[in-house]
């Protein structure tokens, strides 16, 4: 309870960051296996984002694009491969655009929804034609995360357990808390572990706890997708994928699903910042804690900023020095952390009450690989 109480009167006594910060950090660029980009404009404010490699070959994807329909962020976490994440990278913000062009601009959950169905059906036919050369691709998959800030609206869909944080302001004397906007479907959840119970109600093997973690069919945490075309259709679950993705019962009906949580949130005044980040860094920090590093700095390198904070914190977990962490190479980094994906908007209202769209069109993508 005392710990509590103290950081609350921490976050309270702390000054919100200085959009002019350091101009020096204003720049993009590398520090071993991670890439940032301290500052940037996009329509309503302020952006920082940073990716942090761990795997062979970066799983993670990430994407800003801001023009004059608001504002698109993507988070897109991959596991099998980079093959989903990617596709999935050049894809759904291009759907998203041309389903947009028929609807006069006005946004709604039902256009990014379709945004996915055609993202996912895309893939499926990939993996169909790459079947004969390259059947591992249809187990590889991507958790994607979805935010669109359009007419004073912020819309959140998500796949998986990517997350995204609102930093929010509480009355006037400079206090501020954490509210997360996403709902997460991982079986590690109980309430995901139920859902799937009632939607295979003949299959008592649908999550299986293994090794202290649970997994749909004891293979995959993630109940939602785009990709894993192995779990849901039949005709992929079989030889010559790897024997560790094939399951002993028939696929009669997909095992995940495509179809994305989602929700609308009027944006407020109070509404500082948004933290849109892949499980990477979750797994290491906390909601109150992401937004208290952010609340406490300049704008400029915050998605750096938390990166670094999960990478210490990883580090102390296994009782290593960060600086020791920082040596390790890619693919045995995978041992300490996942692939990091971390992107912050500051949310200017004097813009977004107006409804001015600033002349800010960008089109932002974390780098394939470091």
């Amino acid at each position: 309870m005392f710990k509590a109480l103290m950081n609350i009167l921490s976050l309270c006594l702390k000054p919100f960051g200085d959009a002019n910060g350091d101009s020096s950090s204003n720049t993009e660029g590398r520090d071993g296996l991670l890439w940032y980009r301290d500052l940037g404009k996009y329509s309503f404010g302020d952006f920082s984002i940073a990716v942090v490699q761990a795997n062979q070959v970066l799983e993670d994807q990430c994407q800003i694009e801001s023009g004059p329909f608001g504002a698109f962020v993507g988070v897109y976490d991959g596991h099998g491969g980079p093959h989903a994440s990617r596709y999935v990278c050049d894809h759904l913000f291009r759907h998203f655009q041309g389903i947009l062009a028929g609807t006069q601009g006005v946004v709604t959950p039902e256009i990014i929804q379709r945004a996915f169905l055609q993202t996912e059906e895309g893939f499926t036919a990939l993996v169909s034609q790459l079947w004969s050369t390259q059947p591992h691709v249809a187990t590889s998959g991507s958790c994607c995360l979805v935010g669109v800030i359009c007419q004073r609206t912020l819309y959140v869909a998500n796949l998986g357990d990517s997350r995204v944080v609102l930093g929010k302001k509480i009355g006037n004397n400079g206090c501020i808390t954490a509210v997360q906007l996403s709902t997460e479907h991982n079986a590690n959840v109980e309430a995901v572990r139920q859902e799937l119970k009632e939607l295979h109600p003949n299959d008592p093997q649908i999550v299986i706890l293994r090794h202290g973690v649970w997994r749909v069919k004891g293979i995959i945490q993630v109940s939602r997708s785009i990709g894993d075309v192995y779990m849901k259709h039949a005709q992929y679950q079989r030889e010559p994928i790897n024997g560790k993705f094939r399951i002993s019962e028939p696929v009669e009906m997909p095992i995940l699903t495509a179809t994305p949580s989602i929700i609308s949130h009027p944006l407020q005044p109070n509404d500082s910042f948004l933290i849109f980040a892949s499980d990477g860094l979750w797994e290491h920090l906390s909601n109150e804690r992401a937004v208290d590093i952010v609340h406490r700095h300049p704008h400029a390198g915050c998605a750096k900023r938390l990166i670094k904070a999960a990478l210490q914190e990883a580090a102390r977990k296994r009782e290593m020095r960060y600086s020791d962490l920082q040596k390790i190479d890619k693919k045995v980094r995978r041992h300490f952390h996942d692939d990091i994906s971390v992107i912050v908007l500051f949310l200017n209202h004097d813009l977004i009450s107006r409804g001015i769209v600033r002349d800010h069109s960008i089109s932002i993508r974390s780098a394939l690989d470091h």
